[in-house]
């Protein structure tokens, strides 16, 4: 073998030899181990000395014991003899090793090796290759970084490539030298390949992709980051020939743009479940088609997009392909032109406490409505978010029907929202008055509309406070199911709010006198009230609510069981401008 015999000292292969247009004859490397007696390169100068041979002690002796010290060529016997299946140290930064992955392999496992740094050369790529290939072949090769004198080359990618075909996960970091010409061996040779992670490798193009895209049918993950000259064709490649990919992850790309992530995902075959796009040149488009065909995303991530606008993220979420989402991350750069002012997530189950703190203190100042709704993974964790920064632009805030959010939660986010002026937190059966009365008394600005429907343990105390506080700001109130509410509630409502227009007293235990004090005022010009489900009010109720409807336009008595059917009907003869359910 020509690059063997003319080796002169260093890790390099001579212009005698090319593993790319003379591929690697494995055999050759076996035939060492059959002539070690005999070869002997004439020009090999000592890597070592042993101080035991001339009797002197030296300090090196403490040292510990090193492969690293042995040349290159003498890797290929350590790895052809190696029979045994457990783990064998071969340096430093090289190890192998036997690993079961049954989440990705399932229960056979397979090797695994790891250069880094000055351990990745091509010599050593050479040994791998022959010794993996008594342990049923390489299964997952990683290097990060290359030799700075003799890194990896084309000709090392092609040496695993050819001995060892059963490869199935490729990661290459940080090797400039690595090209088109190394992929395209890994692509002839390795059909089982799964995982392909390639990070600044600036000498790989969309050819190489292609290349991979063509032959390896059974990729489920990509990973291209700081790659210059990857591009939209490979994208369309892949999108194209590679009908399993599960997860796509692209970074710092400048040449991928629209064309190549939509190849992606409108695929009719699609089954990308992760999408992880950042810093790249795309545009509103590109968000529509994810809406639009991303329907078996679960997790969606989108970060320094400079040239995407409002209009993409909102075409983005009516487009209604989104219906696995789980988890969705958006990061914008200060640079943006834009800055998010509404946000919303429904049964977004990975949603935090956390998270919406989050939101809420790094959402710039123009975030101004919050909307959270079905989100089963929020739970009240009050400790640590005590240094989070108040968010002064928010102006509207829904939390509904997330039954793990608490009385903690709520507090903790009244504190960091003090302009708040519109509060929905229907369904949240969890909180009490100890919970909302901070963030009564946080909100500076007045609120305007509050929705309480379904919050059962809530007391008159709470309708007390707010309309003392809030009740010069107050025009809608909704307390639908608020079974502890009463008449005091009613007495404060009337004493304080003077601009009420819609009032939802259903279910609550408001009886006649609770209506006769609302109609005795008559600074209160209520339009909408609703009693459905009131059974405590009765037929002594009409005189209050004839009165009231001088300024009703609608009213609900429906399921008023202690209401006849012809006190209704005289309601209805009087208050004709009136519309009433019953």
């Amino acid at each position: 073998m020509p690059a063997l015999v003319n080796y002169g000292g260093d890790d390099e292969f001579y212009s005698t030899g090319s593993f790319r247009t003379n591929p690697i004859d494995l055999g050759r490397f076996y035939s060492i181990g059959s002539h070690v007696d005999i070869y002997s390169p004439p020009c090999k100068r000592a890597r070592t000395s042993s101080p035991f041979l001339y009797g002197i002690f030296e300090p090196e002796q403490n040292k510990q014991p090193s492969i690293d010290v042995l040349p290159d060529e003498c890797l290929f016997e350590i790895f052809r003899l190696a029979e045994r299946e457990t783990t064998v140290p071969v340096s430093d930064d090289v190890e192998m090793v036997s690993c079961a992955e049954n989440g990705e392999t399932g229960n056979n496992g397979y090797l695994t090796r790891s250069l880094e740094g000055k351990k990745a050369t091509d010599m050593r790529l050479a040994a791998i290759s022959v010794g993996t290939s008594g342990h049923g072949g390489l299964g997952k090769l990683v290097i990060r970084g290359s030799n700075s004198v003799r890194g990896v080359t084309n000709l090392g990618l092609s040496a695993i490539a050819h001995g060892c075909p059963s490869l199935r996960a490729l990661s290459l970091w940080d090797v400039p030298s690595v090209g088109d010409e190394g992929l395209f061996e890994v692509a002839k040779e390795c059909h089982s390949l799964e995982k392909l992670d390639l990070c600044n490798c600036p000498s790989i193009s969309n050819k190489g992709l292609i290349a991979i895209a063509e032959n390896c049918p059974n990729l489920i993950a990509l990973n291209i980051e700081s790659c210059p000259k990857i591009g939209n064709e490979g994208l369309q490649a892949i999108g194209k020939f590679c009908p399993k990919l599960q997860s796509i992850s692209i970074k710092d790309c400048p040449l991928v743009g629209d064309h190549g992530v939509s190849s992606l995902l409108s695929s009719s075959t699609s089954v990308l479940t992760k999408v992880k796009l950042q810093a790249l040149n795309i545009t509103d488009f590109s968000l529509a088609v994810i809406g639009h065909y991303g329907k078996a995303v679960t997790n969606l991530v989108l970060s320094n997009l400079h040239h995407v606008s409002e209009k993409g993220f909102w075409v983005m979420g009516n487009a209604q392909g989104l219906q696995k989402l789980l988890s969705l991350t958006i990061f914008l750069s200060g640079n943006n032109r834009w800055s998010l002012e509404s946000l919303q997530l429904e049964e977004c189950n990975r949603v935090t406490q956390s998270g919406i703190v989050g939101a809420v203190s790094n959402c710039g100042k123009k975030l101004k409505a919050l909307s959270l709704v079905k989100c089963m993974g929020i739970r009240d964790l009050a400790s640590g978010m005590l240094g989070s920064s108040p968010c002064s632009s928010l102006r509207s805030l829904s939390i509904r029907n997330c039954p793990g959010f608490g009385s903690a939660s709520l507090a903790l986010v009244g504190k960091l929202c003090p302009q708040l002026q519109h509060v929905d937190l229907s369904g949240l059966c969890a909180i009490t008055d100890s919970g909302l009365l901070p963030l009564l008394e946080s909100c500076e600005a007045g609120l305007v509309k509050v929705n309480l429907s379904g919050c059962m343990s809530l007391t008159d105390k709470v309708v007390s406070a707010l309309a003392r506080l809030h009740g010069g700001t107050l025009e809608f109130l909704n307390l639908d199911g608020c079974r502890k509410i009463t008449d005091a509630s009613l007495m404060s409502i009337a004493e304080n709010c003077l601009f009420l227009s819609d009032l939802d007293l259903s279910k609550c235990a408001v009886t006649d006198s609770g209506i006769a004090v609302l109609s005795s005022t008559d600074q209160l010009n209520l339009q909408v009230l609703s009693l459905s489900g009131c059974s405590e009010v009765s037929n002594k109720s009409f005189p209050f609510l004839k009165k009231l409807g001088r300024t009703l336009v609608g009213l609900n008595l429906q399921n008023c069981s202690s209401i006849s059917s012809s006190t209704i009907e005289l309601l209805v003869e009087s208050l004709w401008r009136c519309d009433i359910l019953s």
